[in-house]
């Protein structure tokens, strides 16, 4: 039987603080009636455990505070045997918070206070030279950190390039897959264009396409849901994508796979609280077919 394979994550642990309200409000609305919840998030960790849930053996790299926060944030980690050693507890600092805001369709706004997650840089992180199959990060770290991964880490780079920022085309250049949403993909237009990465685009419902060297290389539809919540779905798709691609090697199986995890994480509220187990993504699957 083949060994799971084994996934480093870097990046950012919040604790969501979520209100369900009717409608989001506009500019300068308050809108009332909300219903309040916190759920462990931060793309990183969120990342960490789709990947876990669908099966890979996780390590989690990054910094929490020394407050109630970290526990209710690393809560789903510890209880799915997400590997935690990497994790910098930081005394001087609050754990990062986000802030959102879900409507009755499941859209959402989000506002991060990062906290402890603007403290991971190379002199908090532990070594990182250990024996894993991809590492995977996000753009909820200061961009000198980014930089220093893409110097540092060996074997395969996955950068999910969420939120959105300017970034020096050599950490661009260093990654392998590039994992954008059409707001990100706009936004970095010919940097994506003209990179050698595998680009992996995610079409909301319409599902996701794989580009390399500007040319399609596969396409999926995503199987058509009722959302309840959005938040965590794009996460889910990431961590999902890793862990097929690596398990299959296939691009197009790996899209499929992912589109399906994306979709099934928009049936439960919350960000982590949502991330499917393997017999939910493939129940899934098998009713798209």
């Amino acid at each position: 039987m083949k060994s799971p394979p084994r996934i480093r994550v870097i990046g950012s642990i919040n604790l969501d603080i979520v209100a369900r309200v009717h409608a989001l409000p506009r500019p300068g609305e308050t809108v009332s009636g909300g219903v309040l919840a916190h759920y462990p998030g931060g793309k990183g960790a969120n990342q960490a455990l789709a990947a876990r849930k669908l099966g890979a053996e996780v390590s989690m790299f990054g910094c929490v505070g020394k407050d109630g926060a970290s526990e209710q944030a690393l809560a789903l980690l510890k209880s799915n045997q997400v590997d935690l050693q990497g994790v910098t507890i930081l005394s001087d600092v609050a754990t990062g918070v986000a802030l959102i805001a879900v409507d009755a369709k499941g859209e959402n706004q989000i506002v991060v206070a990062p906290g402890a997650n603007a403290r991971v840089s190379a002199s908090t992180l532990p070594d990182l030279s250990g024996d894993f199959d991809a590492t995977l990060c996000q753009l909820e770290l200061p961009i000198e950190t980014i930089a220093y991964l893409a110097d540092t880490v060996t074997g395969l780079l996955c950068i999910n390039l969420a939120p959105a920022q300017a970034l020096p085309q050599r950490i661009l250049d260093r990654a392998d897959i590039l994992v954008v949403n059409e707001t990100e993909a706009a936004f970095y237009g010919d940097q994506l264009n003209g990179s050698k990465a595998l680009i992996i685009q995610t079409l909301g419902a319409a599902g996701a396409v794989a580009l390399q060297g500007g040319k399609e290389i596969a396409r999926s539809a995503s199987p058509a849901v009722v959302p309840v919540d959005t938040t965590g779905a794009g996460d889910t798709f990431v961590g999902a994508f890793m862990v097929a691609f690596l398990s299959e090697g296939s691009v197009a199986k790996a899209l499929t796979y992912a589109c399906a995890a994306g979709a099934a994480a928009t049936l439960t509220a919350g960000a982590q609280t949502s991330m499917p187990s393997r017999d939910q993504v493939e129940a899934l699957l098998g009713g798209a077919a």
